[in-house]
């Protein structure tokens, strides 16, 4: 089986391939392990890639992207005088990935694409980087890879052992982004315990912060001069710009290795001499955030740094060596880290085992069952994970799991480990069936929603209380749960559900929808709701996402089982769920469908 992985970051893409039954191996692209991200469009719209691009960038920077990845927000970028979106510049790189290796296999494509995403990116992101590679001609058989479950992976596999109950923090510092995780062994691979990261740190930032330094020390020389560098206006000035980043990037580098370097300047500057410890001095107060926020992530699992197994160090800007001691200080715990941390992440995802691929758990809890994976890789040793809302380390529910990349989809596996602790089981609120329990899940994840429009900014009711049911008016609304229906509950579709249904009030909608909410007692009821019905799911494709309406906060998840789907939504800080249901033939019913009704017809607030 022929199984590429592709890294597509910030500043630099890395892909690995295994094909014949040999190890995996980084793919060369131009005769280097790294590709640059960068995009050049021709004049004819042609977009040209990695060192290619970067050469052409000289001849007229203002049609040049270094860091498309970074714009992944934007819908469309202007490179020159042509309009490009950024799926087709992601697309672009991974092309040229792909027709790489494919002529590396002899005209063979591969079999199997793993693609890696950060574990903060929600379907929106997820489904920018798979259109990207289906333009790109990589076919449907598509893996999606959150980086920190890569990262642990290839931490095992160089032999670091993991034991049950032990998890890994992962330190991510690449080009755009900052981000951190805490990923638990599981028996069959990974989960993500929590995430988090930091948007403004990166190296990119770094090089930023770097050139404001330089510019402090010449600028008073030619300060009109100074000003066409940052701000150019011809193509002369961005050509100059162009070139003095890419030089203060390299003395970037070049101080992680020295203790000095020069960063040569466009006339009439002279060049300047830096030192390590300057750029120590003009980091230092960004990366003591980094460590701090690695820290308090870590404290969100429950765990503390001592029973960690080891912090990780992945992406090129982690080799800074104040990284690692102000993470040696802060958690005094001696940091793991490459030659090259930029392959880690590809040669990882590679690793991951068949059921290991885990998606992030924060918001939800379910489990699912990865999609193929290479010939033998190691297996690291496991134990589950609890999300971001339920910190006791330990493992309460089951790893999320990789996802094949259909409309950012993921099948449910295995149920639930039977040695770990069960939450309360809610005391009325108990149904046997798959679909009921399915339901409450993403019912959790979508309550947090409710109608922001509706209320008042000063009539919405608190938090706290909302954790006691409260009066309920004939439909079977309290207060709390007409602010999570939103305008559904003016809608006069709905009733009070009976005393033994798991609902307490259910609505009929159009197109044989149906709505239902409850009120439970308590956060530990809504998970082990979650935990219980919607982890013994072994079927279906699932979708999920972040929500916000009508002054709630949650997430919903959705899914397709033997012809019902199901849309569960719930709210972060308030026990309440609901969810959709449907039972339909055909095509048209798909988890992609689901999570379009809910937020054009039930979502609160629309």
């Amino acid at each position: 089986m022929r199984v590429l992985s592709v890294d597509l970051g910030t500043s630099n893409t890395v892909a690995v391939l295994s094909a014949h039954g040999r190890p995996p191996r980084v793919v060369e692209v131009d005769g280097s392990a790294t590709m640059p991200s960068a995009v050049y469009a021709e004049e004819d719209g042609t977009l040209v890639v990695g060192r290619d691009a970067e050469r052409r960038a000289r001849l007229d920077p203002s049609r040049f992207e270094p860091n498309p990845k970074r714009r992944v927000d934007d819908g469309t970028l202007l490179l020159g005088d042509t309009v490009v979106p950024v799926a087709e510049t992601l697309a672009a790189v991974l092309k040229r990935v792909h027709e790489e290796t494919t002529r590396q296999l002899g005209g063979a494509a591969p079999d199997e694409v793993r693609l890696t995403h950060p574990a903060q990116w929600g379907p929106v992101r997820r489904n920018v980087l798979l259109t990207a590679a289906r333009l790109a001609g990589m076919g449907s058989a598509l893996v999606l890879v959150p980086e920190p479950v890569a990262a642990a992976a290839h931490f095992a596999s160089l032999g670091h052992t993991l034991l049950p109950g032990q998890a890994l923090a992962v330190y991510d510092l690449g080009a755009g982004t900052f981000d951190v995780a805490v990923v638990a062994a599981t028996q069959s691979g990974f989960a993500v315990l929590a995430e988090d990261g930091l948007p403004d740190l990166g190296g990119l930032d770094v090089d930023q912060t770097l050139l404001e330094h330089v510019g402090r020390q010449v600028s008073h020389r030619d300060p009109r001069g100074w000003q066409h560098l940052l701000r150019p206006e011809s193509t002369a000035d961005r050509r100059a710009r162009r070139a003095l980043q890419e030089d203060v990037r390299a003395a970037k580098e070049a101080l992680s290795r020295h203790p000095q370097t020069e960063v040569p300047m466009p006339e009439p500057f002279d060049d300047v001499l830096v030192t390590r410890g300057e750029l120590e001095a003009l980091v230092r107060p960004n990366l003591l955030r980094s460590a701090d926020l690695l820290a308090a992530t870590i404290r969100a699992t429950g765990t503390t740094p001592d029973r960690l197994g080891g912090v990780y160090l992945v992406g090129g800007s982690s080799r800074i060596p104040l990284v690692a001691t102000l993470i040696a200080e802060q958690l005094r715990i001696v940091p793991t880290s490459l030659d090259q941390p930029e392959t880690a992440v590809a040669l990882g995802a590679h690793q991951v085992t068949q059921e290991g691929i885990s998606m992030r758990t924060s918001g939800v809890t379910p489990g699912a069952q990865a999609a193929p994976a290479p010939q033998n890789p190691p297996t690291p040793t496991a134990t589950p994970a609890p999300t971001a809302q339920q910190p006791q380390f330990g493992g309460q529910y089951p790893p999320t799991a990789g996802y094949p990349a259909q409309g950012l989809q993921t099948n449910f596996p295995t149920p639930l480990r039977q040695d770990f602790p069960t939450p309360p089981r809610p005391g009325r609120r108990t149904r046997s069936k798959v679909i009921a329990a399915a339901a409450a899940a993403v019912v959790l994840a979508l309550g947090t929603v409710g109608g922001f429009l509706l209320f008042g900014g000063d009539d919405l009711p608190s938090a706290e209380s909302c954790r006691s049911a409260g009066a309920r008016d004939a439909q079977g609304f309290t207060e709390c749960l007409r602010q999570l229906a939103g305008a559904v509950a003016d809608g006069g579709t709905c009733k009070a559900a009976p005393a033994d249904a798991l609902a307490d009030v259910t609505c009929g909608l159009s197109d044989d929808y149906t709505v239902s909410y409850a009120q439970v007692g308590t956060q530990d009821e809504v998970q082990g709701v979650l935990r219980e019905e919607l982890g013994s799911m072994s079927e279906g494709d699932h979708v999920l996402a972040d929500w916000r309406g009508n002054g709630l906060d949650g997430s919903f998840r959705a899914g397709v089982s033997g012809g019902t789907g199901v849309l569960v939504f719930t709210v972060k800080d308030r026990p309440l769920v609901g969810w959709i249901s449907r039972t339909a033939e055909g095509d048209d019913l798909t988890p992609d469908a689901l999570a379009d009704y809910f937020t054009q017809r039930v979502q609160p607030g629309t």
